[in-house]
């Protein structure tokens, strides 16, 4: 039997991010609702209801009441889908849908993390069939999201495991130990309260575009908040970087903003405990 103990492996950090209004400015299921409109999965109905979802989703966030009931939703409006013809779907308009709604801001941490070693986990509460596209088009290293139940090929509507609320804490401890990444040196981005367990399971916790009750929680907790502005499309980012044509060793926007959160960070864990 081979002893691990005779190989440890050395802890590294990581970087989670959280996806919908982190990485990008709306919720990624339902920016899909139109195409899957097109592939005759949903009515005009639905579409209708998930524009409006997603308008009171842009508005205030979402609560834990909220993405309950979104839960639901999306389990009942997915259930009978055939998978195949939505992993087709959203391999075909990945970028249409995508590109616009990337922050820039967001790109280029996950750059800096890349540049600087670590690994970058995309961890949503978002289905793995429009997830894990998404995170191959942003280079992320893993993807951690919600499975549905699938028989004969089509959903049933039951959901085979919730990446959401304590679930992404508990998820990203359970990917740590299998790859040897060290929380406490690791970093972790979201925009909701939902999203605090996750947060407080890494000792660099960033607040992006934060609801208001997150906010709150991470002024009183000295976490760092990022403001990101509006997305820039990848294509367009691409064409800027080349023209600009930045020399390796540059220090980029979101490096220095990360290191002076990080630096804030520490100097307020020092001066105060942190709570419970």
């Amino acid at each position: 039997m081979l002893d691990l103990m005779e190989h440890p492996r050395t802890p590294r950090p990581a970087a989670f991010f959280d996806l919908d209004k982190t990485i990008i400015a709306r919720s990624s299921t339902l920016a899909f609702s139109r195409p899957f409109y097109a592939g005759g999965l949903i009515n005009r109905r639905t579409v209708l209801r998930s524009a409006y979802a997603q308008f009171v989703y842009l508005l205030g966030g979402a609560d834990h009441d909220q993405m309950e009931r979104m839960r639901e939703y999306l389990s009942a409006m997915c259930t009978g889908w055939d998978v195949r013809t939505v992993r087709e779907i959203v391999a075909d308009t990945l970028h249409h849908i995508v590109d616009p709604i990337v922050y820039d801001e967001a790109v280029t941490l996950i750059e800096q993390h890349h540049a600087e070693g670590r690994d970058v986990v995309i961890v949503s509460s978002s289905g793995s069939e429009v997830v894990e596209p998404i995170g191959e088009l942003l280079g992320a290293d893993r993807v951690i999201a919600t499975r549905m139940v699938v028989a004969d090929g089509k959903y049933t509507g039951a959901i085979e495991d919730y990446v959401y609320g304590p679930h992404k804490a508990t998820a990203i401890t359970t990917l740590a130990a299998a790859e040897g990444y060290d929380l406490q040196a690791s970093y972790g981005y979201s925009d909701s309260i939902t999203d605090e367990p996750m947060l407080a399971a890494v000792g660099h916790p960033f607040a992006v575009n934060p609801d208001k009750a997150l906010r709150r929680l991470a002024v009183s907790r000295g976490w760092p908040v990022l403001d990101f502005s509006e997305p820039v499309a990848l294509a367009e980012r691409t064409r800027r970087f080349h023209r600009v044509r930045r020399p390796a060793f540059a220090v980029s926007a979101a490096g220095a903003v990360l290191a002076a959160g990080a630096l804030l960070y520490a100097a307020r864990r020092r001066v105060r405990p942190a709570e419970d």
